[in-house]
């Protein structure tokens, strides 16, 4: 992977482990000469994952809004910032610049974001593979839920393996390195849906 989509939460929560991780997610990922396509934003773990990236001398691309950009949330620090109209637009911009997806902690929005690209990818509008930081059990249950919809049957037996999880960041990387990308909706018969 030459570029990751980043999906992090811009608040600062009490807790700086969250903080910390998101600087050291954004240092480790450029040291492994993986760019970082993140929301554009300098507050909350948005901000400290760009700065890890960026004082370890990594690639960062910003993607973020206009109406983010006017309230003067930017990061012109970024190594590149792109201004979209949008949501969907910076949403589709994270997809086409992007090899694959790491989701560390975060609120609505990265949720937006990381069910989006599980979605995208079900569908077939990408193949990349889908990551998810669990650091500090932040997604246990989540992991738990995405589990309880596949054995329910909402998630196809073909899907169910696009959330890739794990504890730490080398262990995810590895899995998402070693990701087979599944046949999407689009290529199958109605037979199989």
């Amino acid at each position: 992977m030459k570029r990751v989509a980043v999906y992090c939460g811009s608040a600062t929560p009490e807790d700086t482990r969250y903080i910390d991780l998101a600087r050291d997610v954004g240092r480790d990922l450029a040291e492994r000469g993986i760019g970082v396509v993140y929301g554009g934003g300098r507050l909350g773990l948005m901000g400290a994952i760009a700065s890890g990236a960026l004082e370890a001398g990594g690639e960062v691309i910003g993607v973020i809004p206009e109406a983010l950009v006017n309230s003067e949330v930017a990061n012109h620090a970024c190594t590149e910032l792109i201004t979209v109209s949008g949501m969907h637009e910076r949403k589709q911009r994270f997809t086409d610049l992007s090899d694959g997806f790491v989701t560390i902690p975060g609120g609505v929005g990265t949720m937006d974001e990381l069910w989006e690209a599980m979605s995208w990818a079900q569908l077939g509008y990408h193949s990349d593979p889908v990551g998810l930081l669990n650091a500090f059990g932040f997604y246990d249950h989540l992991i738990a839920f995405n589990r309880k919809m596949a054995e329910v049957g909402f998630v196809r037996p073909a899907h169910q393996n696009i959330l890739i999880a794990a504890d730490t960041l080398d262990e995810l990387l590895e899995k998402m390195a070693a990701y087979v990308p599944h046949t999407p909706i689009f290529r199958m018969k109605a037979d199989d849906l």
